[in-house]
């Protein structure tokens, strides 16, 4: 009987039901992580048990090891499936009504990325001739600041050569064994990124003979942590700080900031939804550019003397 049924299954059997196949793969798996945790957590909760009370703890349980926003989220999935349970008759009341979301305090992470003689010294050890290898892959999201599921998404027919534009418009889905072609992360992800001479003639040359509109990068499985390794090793030739592949994107959007150009092109050119995901990612960049500013500011002020 569903009174007999743990929480744990409920909502493993709700996920199966609901969400799977209508939601995208990369959603449906975190779908699948909220199920790992609940099981962890609270594996002998029966529906029959689930109160206000036993609810609120199994939320302050979660938000000992996780931060506020990532409990939240938790406690969406689980309201989501609670509430059609209380529809299907299944519980006599909502559980999560008045629930108090709580969490660690939020780390802010210093970013990690290289200065502009470091990403040069870098570049040096690219290996940028014959067919298609992963230094061109670095050189691209070094180049255009693009996520890693969006510059295995590139196609020769991404390139507007002509008018030096890089559409972006997809990504590959390199999470699941299938692979294939995958919406962006959000609407303004979808993007026409200007570019510079040197990579246009790069990579007209390289995409000259290549099917139009297969990815340029993917030959079977693609793993995110393989670059990693392969970007690893490049970095301690070159000397250099090491940093992963989202730290090239990073270090892009660093250099623009550092030449001058505006939070809101920056925030365009990664795709970010609005400026403020700009703004709280690149704090400590800010800060240091408004310090400057400020002694600026402080120097032109004294010269009206």
């Amino acid at each position: 009987m569903m009174e007999d049924t743990r929480f744990c299954q409920y909502f493993k059997q709700w996920m199966e039901l609901y969400k799977c196949g209508a939601v995208r793969p990369v959603t449906y798996r975190k779908y699948e992580m909220t199920h790992k945790q609940l099981a962890m957590l609270a594996p002998d909760l029966m529906l029959r048990d689930l109160t206000r009370l036993t609810y609120q703890q199994l939320l302050n349980d979660y938000a000992e090891t996780h931060e506020r926003q990532t409990t939240m989220d938790f406690h969406r999935h689980l309201k989501s499936s609670l509430l059609d349970a209380l529809e299907e008759g299944l519980i006599a009341r909502d559980p999560t009504r008045k629930a108090i979301i709580k969490g660690t305090a939020h780390q802010q992470h210093k970013i990690k990325y290289l200065h502009q003689y470091e990403l040069q010294a870098l570049l040096n050890e690219l290996e940028l001739e014959g067919e298609v290898n992963w230094d061109y892959f670095i050189l691209l999201i070094a180049k255009t600041g693009l996520r890693f599921a969006e510059a295995l998404g590139v196609t020769p027919n991404s390139f507007d050569f002509a008018h030096q534009m890089l559409t972006i418009d997809k990504t590959w889905d390199y999470k699941s064994k299938i692979g294939g072609f995958a919406p962006t992360k959000n609407e303004s992800s979808v993007r026409k990124i200007p570019l510079d001479w040197q990579t246009v003639i790069q990579f007209s040359q390289l995409t000259k003979h290549l099917p139009s509109d297969q990815p340029i990068f993917v030959k079977g499985q693609v793993y995110n942590d393989t670059v990693n390794h392969y970007l690893e090793r490049l970095c301690k030739h070159a000397q250099v700080p090491i940093i992963s592949v989202h730290g090239l994107r990073h270090t892009h959007a660093s250099l623009l900031l550092y030449a001058g150009v505006s939070i809101a092109s920056v925030a365009r050119r990664l795709g970010h939804s609005n400026m403020t995901t700009t703004q709280q990612t690149y704090i400590h960049i800010i800060q240091e550019l408004e310090n400057q500013d400020n002694d600026k500011v402080m120097k032109h002020l004294a010269s009206l003397i």
